[in-house]
């Protein structure tokens, strides 16, 4: 458990570094814990220098023995305090008024109760006595807008198609749509119709898509596997990650199960539905483009849009110029990838054979370890792993299959899209395992 504790402080410590716009709760729930536990953390792992490993490693601070009951005497102050004002006051009291009035009171003093010393045992002990409002319900905070071109949305939309009329259920539709909406004009940049996406034809959409647009400051996707790489990996970043961070595009990655937080495409998937799929019903490929690029044009520039952004106008009336995106650069720093993943700990068990696996590659650490936990630490600069058990690094291991120095744009891509055909191959191998137990989810 030690080391899948220090790898979620270290995800912890760069969500703050990267994404300080995202709130505690949201860096919380991406990590799946708690908001009490995000916040104590954030404090220590700020405090400390962004490198250090120390912080990460658990001291346990719980008392050995519960602490002792409080004087009733006390409580009855506080109450009595908290309803009656001292010394003049016209206020109720909060926490930190309390903790001055309380060591005042002469028969508390006498009697040497022991008193609260923090504000946040004041508040559990009003809470106790039923002295605390309750807590309003928040209310929606609207997001603010991005700049045009800022950040794009990108998402499969199912146009159900069926291949195969007795098939059942999703299965039977093969044919997809890969929508590219602006999030910060609502305009649908692109819209790509095919029958074989996966880990491959994604990436080669992504990056022609680039070719064609340019560079936005960043993508934002959801969890889908063709996204995020091959069963046992997707916490290790996917040649499609990769490739953005080794072309300067930033990638925000939507938690599970929040369609909110991917809501400009979202919000297009409901339009195209309604207002396009289930009007003219297509039942081939050629009739789904022909009517998807009709509904491009439809809805870019004839069909008003209520969006913020766009105030009852059509997008493309509302921004008939857009600004002109940097294109891709003729040469990659293929390795620029670590630099965004440097100390990330990544925790891993184990197996009998002395081995974990990453990213698809075997690493061997040692028999002795067999059915533990162990860390592995990202280290950019020799891109190679540290592996650490508790608190000491046990040895150093080279990260395989890390493509170093500058290399030419078409190479790079080639070795990408080699890495992400490699990533659905063992997704698809997974996939059949794991139908034969019984344990395969055809949900992304």
């Amino acid at each position: 458990m030690e080391a899948q504790w220090q790898a979620d402080r270290s995800a912890l410590r760069d969500l703050l570094h990267t994404r300080p716009d995202l709130s505690l709760q949201e860096m919380a729930r991406r990590i799946h814990r708690s908001y009490t536990w995000a916040k104590d953390w954030a404090k220590r792992l700020a405090a400390a220098p962004p490198d250090d490993l120390d912080v990460l490693v658990s001291r346990s601070r719980a008392r050995c023995t519960p602490p002792p009951d409080w004087d009733p005497l006390v409580l009855q102050r506080l109450e009595q305090m908290r309803l009656f004002p001292p010394e003049g006051l016209q206020r109720t009291p909060g926490p930190k008024a309390l903790l001055y009035y309380l060591p005042r009171d002469e028969e508390l003093q006498q009697r040497a109760c022991r008193l609260p010393r923090s504000t946040s045992t004041i508040w559990q002990q009003l809470k106790q006595l039923g002295l605390l409002a309750p807590s309003s319900v928040p209310t929606h905070k609207e997001e603010l807008l991005c700049e045009p071109l800022e950040e794009v949305q990108v998402d499969w939309k199912d146009p159900g198609v069926p291949a195969d009329p007795s098939g059942e259920g999703k299965k039977q539709h093969v044919l997809e749509v890969l929508n590219f909406v602006d999030a910060g004009t609502s305009i649908l940049l692109a819209a790509r119709v095919q029958g074989d996406f996966h880990a491959r034809t994604a990436l080669l959409a992504v990056i022609d898509f680039l070719r064609e647009q340019g560079r936005p400051q960043r993508f934002s996707f959801d969890h889908d596997p063709r996204w995020m790489g091959g069963p046992g990996g997707w916490d290790f970043p996917s040649a499609l990650l990769q490739f953005l961070a080794a072309v300067g595009v930033g990638a925000r990655i939507c938690p599970p199960h929040r369609p909110d937080k991917n809501a400009f495409v979202e919000r297009y998937h409901r339009n195209y539905k309604q207002e396009c799929l289930q009007v003219h019903r297509p039942q081939n490929l050629e009739e789904v483009k022909r009517v998807t690029e009709a509904y491009q044009q439809h809805y870019n520039w004839e069909r008003p849009h209520q969006g913020r952004a766009c105030g009852n106008c059509p997008p493309r009336q509302k921004f008939r110029e857009l600004p002109t995106l940097p294109p891709l650069p003729e040469t990659v720093q293929a390795d620029r990838w670590l630099t965004h993943y440097h100390r990330r700990v990544f925790a891993r068990l184990v197996g009998s054979d002395g081995c974990v696996s990453v990213n698809r590659d075997t690493y061997y650490i040692a028999t002795a370890l067999a059915r533990q936990k162990i860390a592995l630490v990202v280290d950019a600069p020799s891109a190679s792993f540290d592996v650490l058990v508790g608190a000491s690094v046990l040895k150093r291991l080279p990260i395989k299959g890390v493509l170093r120095g500058n290399l030419p744009l078409e190479t790079f891509v080639e070795r990408m899209l080699e890495q992400a055909e490699s990533e659905e191959r063992q997704r698809q191998a997974a996939k059949a395992r794991w139908t034969q137990r019984g344990l395969w989810d055809s949900t992304p």
